[in-house]
């Protein structure tokens, strides 16, 4: 069978900055909802049929902040009219058949990760739906990313291995080590200072992984940089820890459901999404055969 796994948050935020800042009559933000809602039925309709499934985070990761404290504390507050959809989007979620899955303490692409290799595992086909560069290391035959279209494009992009290799320079299974190397600014994750993407991938090319890296620190090139990772031997280590994702979590993907078509359509009418009214229609008839 194949799944559709959604990383929520990465679609959610992508659909807040995507969109103008729409709301219903009473001023309630409704500009990431339309965008959330069109993706919900363009996923709906790809490579059918599928199940699906959303993971968001709840409370941020344990994990993560035991290793390294100042993970994510770069990040200002999302902004309000964002947060006030979040629960909006969740149930959205829910009458498309599919319940958000999430639990307190642990980030969601953790639940994800372990979701996909137990999906892939038992025979299943898995394409991970996020523009998080870390789910390439997962990227493997029966599991693709799936990354959101660029503004003013529609389709969506497919990852595969070879495309990950392309894009980053590196196997699938490098990643990790090449954002170790690299760092992630959105995750408050500090690189090797002067260390970019061409370097790292060459190294990793040269050396394999962090470990042989730095043990053969003094074969690297440039010639400036062995004493640099000989002494950030610890640092490379932390940050391998954090950007590997963990797939050893029990997670349950419940088999997705058929949408709520009346619940849906109560809801768009409650939010004032007249436009998607009519594309819920053409779903409908177009995916179920059926008219609402």
């Amino acid at each position: 069978m194949k799944y559709y796994l959604i990383d929520g948050y990465n679609l959610a935020f992508r659909c807040f900055y995507a969109m103008p800042d729409l709301s219903r009559s009473d001023g309630f933000p409704t500009g990431a909802l339309h965008a959330f809602f069109a993706s919900l039925l363009k996923l709906s309709s790809s490579d059918t049929p599928h199940f699906t499934a959303v993971f968001f985070d709840k409370g941020g990761s344990r994990r993560h902040l035991e290793i390294f404290p100042e993970y994510k504390a770069n990040r200002a507050d999302a902004p309000e009219n964002f947060r006030r959809q979040i629960p909006q989007m969740k149930y959205l979620c829910e009458i498309f058949g599919f319940e958000p899955t999430e639990s307190e303490g642990v980030e969601a692409d953790d639940l994800l990760a372990s979701a996909a290799v137990k999906l892939k595992a038992g025979g299943n086909s898995v394409a991970i739906v996020s523009a998080d560069k870390d789910f390439a290391q997962l990227v493997s035959p029966n599991i693709r990313q799936l990354l959101p279209p660029k503004p003013r494009l529609k389709e969506w992009v497919e990852l595969d291995s070879v495309g990950v290799k392309a894009k980053f320079g590196v196997a699938p299974a490098q990643i990790p080590a090449y954002l170790a190397l690299v760092g992630d600014s959105s995750d408050n994750i500090p690189g090797l200072d002067g260390v970019g993407p061409k370097t790292a991938a060459k190294w990793l090319k040269d050396f394999g992984d962090i470990e042989t890296l730095i043990r053969r620190a003094d074969w690297i090139k440039p010639d400036r940089f062995r004493k640099v990772v000989a002494e950030s031997a610890e640092l490379l280590r932390r940050n391998l820890e954090l950007v590997t994702l963990d797939t050893s979590l029990d997670v349950c993907v419940k088999p997705s459901k058929v949408p709520d078509f009346a619940e849906i359509i109560h809801f768009l009418e409650e939010m004032e999404m007249k436009k998607s009214l009519f594309s819920l229609r053409n779903f409908a008839r177009e995916q179920y055969q059926i008219t609402i």
